[in-house]
């Protein structure tokens, strides 16, 4: 007769084991769900984040290639009593001004996109300095600004700056 008491912590205890497991595994499969519903919440609002501040970075450097653009950077920095070897000097100063204080946007675009940006920047002081220096020494502002406008309407090609700002544009809309 001592099965009896077996029996009876068995009657008791197999049902609350199977509680018990049941309500374990219920538990553990959602805690698992919940933690990862939070890591995907997490994960978009992160993402959010991250996309606002590309696309502020994308804003910054197309405002960036429209002021270094010639017409917009002789715009700002000519002064009419300027010649020709001062404006130059304001123009390549101001481009490169501009550059710095966009430097660290490149974390937030691609090496393809920034190396067209720098090699845009570049091509731009390139051509103030060329034009430059095929201009007499006492040559005024306005001479040398004529001559930027007319070397770059016999290029026949677009600015690089605009060739860089349509790269953006298009590497931009593929966030979306």
């Amino acid at each position: 007769m001592e099965i009896t008491p077996i029996l009876d912590i068995l009657k008791y205890t197999i049902p609350a084991l199977i509680v018990f497991l049941t309500a374990y595994f219920l538990l553990t499969r959602y805690m698992q769900k919940d933690a990862t519903v939070r890591a995907i919440e997490m994960k978009m609002k992160r993402d959010k984040e991250i996309i606002t501040i590309r696309l502020q970075a994308y804003e910054r450097l197309a405002l960036f290639l429209e002021r270094i653009s010639p017409a917009s950077v002789i715009s700002r920095v000519r002064t009419p009593d300027m010649i020709a070897n001062e404006l130059q000097y304001a123009l390549v100063k101001n481009i490169r001004e501009e550059y710095e204080h966009n430097l660290s946007q490149q974390v937030y675009i691609s090496s393809d996109a920034w190396n067209l940006i720098v090699a845009s920047k570049d091509e731009i002081i390139r051509t103030i300095n060329l034009i430059a220096t095929q201009l007499p020494p006492e040559s005024s502002s306005g001479q040398l600004i004529n001559a930027i406008f007319n070397g770059i309407a016999h290029a026949g090609a677009p600015l690089p700056t605009e060739h860089a700002l349509e790269f953006l544009k298009s590497e931009c809309r593929q966030l979306f």
